[in-house]
């Protein structure tokens, strides 16, 4: 969602990339909720940070308690930590996932806004 956000907003500043430590499939819930804002996410793919080994970046962001402890270094002129819940942990019925999905979407979307200008 933050890449998503940060390449919509500030296309001419930033070329956002994400990946995971345990890559999985995009799931279908943040797919759902990304494209209530208007972002279209379903032709994404979950990637590994193993593809961008080597690679320099001007900000390193981290947005999960489990990916600061445990992402391998990655060289970054800026680096930046904030926690947001993971969508993937979310249970409870579809509707109830949604809800807390769509609370994690907002507060995303607010902080890029607000940290990436």
């Amino acid at each position: 969602m933050a890449e998503a956000f940060l390449n919509k907003f500030h296309p001419d500043k930033y070329e956002a990339q994400s990946a995971g430590v345990t890559p999985t499939k995009v799931n279908p819930y943040v797919v759902k909720v990304m494209a209530e804002t208007g972002v279209d996410i379903s032709k994404n793919r979950s990637k590994s940070i193993e593809e961008f080994r080597g690679k320099n970046f001007n900000v390193v962001v981290t947005v999960c308690d489990g990916a600061k402890e445990s992402c391998p270094f990655f060289p970054g002129e800026k680096i930046i930590h904030h926690s947001f819940d993971d969508p993937s942990q979310f249970s409870g019925s579809e509707q109830e996932i949604l809800k807390q999905t769509r609370k994690v979407r907002d507060t995303i979307k607010e902080w890029i806004k607000e940290t990436f200008v």
